[in-house]
């Protein structure tokens, strides 16, 4: 069996449809899987031995181009796809598995794509909480499984794959210390400062880790740049040796082995805790407004700490720097107590995503 999957187009949304191509492979162990995405996918599509090849997918993310789409899908016909699965839920990415004429399209029925897909699925949010179950719904046949609680169990979670050469040979190209080891702090947030824990507790926990012989690394995008800096400043002059600033300097492929590399990460929500999660760190995951209900880190060596309910769709908050006062009020000794008690288990927890 040949599938086509037309993938997510934002980091976290990749990780976790990888539970569908490691769902898909179980079910079908001599399927071929090709993944459609945008080309910055390549690195972790890469590290997941279920895909096949890594399409690129060469529209932006808002672009309809019904002509470019109708060219992209007749380019794959050559390639007799038996089965295509659509993971966005908008009108335009059903299109080029339709012009590839591929015999069985299968997603949940999102923006009214009858006929672009010929196996619609319609969602009941209640019966699929989580984003994950969405996903590896999709690889049984409709009608067989009617709720989330109906899916097989344990769910095969995200898990990329880094070899010990690779995160040494990484490391030593960015002159990070073999002496001491390293914590990872993801402290950017793609929707703005409300989903961020302030740079200040950053600081504070990174004073500590460090006293107790850590070097801290901070992962993030060009546009984290500044709140990584804002953690270094914050720090004695004699520290901030320790305390290595990556966002901005690095490729994804180089981010992914680095986080490997750590001993554990200290994250916001964002699409580096879900890398975190499947590379299997141990991780603490900090939660404001944006909730876990949906999209919880995948990983049992994960802690989510979140001191309010709900959801909150807001993307600046209206205490100082845009943070909101349930992240400020996250304080930095409350992380310090779940990273020792994580490292001092081995990582393992019971429950993933529950609130503390």
């Amino acid at each position: 069996m040949r599938i086509l999957v037309v993938g997510p187009s934002w980091v976290g949304d990749m990780m976790m449809s990888q539970s569908l191509y490691r769902t898909l492979k179980a079910r079908y162990p001599h399927a071929t899987i090709d993944v459609m995405a945008p080309a910055w996918c390549r690195p972790l599509l890469s590290r997941m031995p279920e895909v096949n090849e890594a399409i690129e997918m060469p529209l932006g993310h808002g672009a309809l181009a019904p002509g470019e789409r109708r060219r992209l899908g007749i380019s794959l016909r050559e390639r007799c796809y038996d089965r295509a699965f659509v993971l966005p839920n908008s009108f335009k990415s059903a299109l080029i598995p339709f012009f590839a004429r591929i015999p069985l399209r299968t997603g949940w029925r999102g923006e009214m794509r009858y006929g672009l897909l010929n196996d619609v699925r319609v969602l009941d949010k209640q019966a699929w909480p989580l984003m994950v179950e969405r996903y590896v719904a999709l690889a049984y046949d409709k009608g067989t499984i009617l709720s989330a609680k109906d899916l097989p169990q344990p769910l095969l979670w995200p898990q990329l794959q880094v070899s010990d050469d690779e995160k040494s040979q990484v490391c030593a190209s960015f002159s990070l210390s073999c002496k001491r080891p390293i914590i990872g702090f993801c402290p950017g947030a793609e929707f703005g400062p409300a989903k961020r824990w302030p740079h200040y507790h950053y600081a504070a926990l990174a004073r500590t880790l460090i006293s107790e012989g850590k070097q801290i690394a901070l992962f993030g995008s060009v546009k984290d740049r500044e709140a990584s800096e804002e953690i270094v400043a914050a720090l004695p002059a004699e520290m901030r040796c320790w305390c290595r600033t990556l966002a901005g300097e690095t490729q994804l492929e180089q981010a992914v082995a680095l986080i490997a590399a750590c001993e554990a990460v200290v994250t916001n929500d964002s699409g580096l805790m879900h890398i975190a999660a499947a590379l299997g760190r141990p991780l603490v995951a900090l939660y404001g407004p944006s909730s876990p209900d949906f999209t919880p880190p995948l990983s049992n060596k994960a802690r989510v700490i979140r001191l309010i309910k709900g959801y909150l769709k807001i993307r600046q908050g209206d205490k100082e720097s845009g943070y909101h006062q349930s992240l400020i009020d996250i304080k930095p000794q409350q992380v310090l107590d779940e990273l020792h008690d994580l490292l001092q288990s081995g990582g393992r927890i019971t429950d993933a995503s529950v609130d503390r």
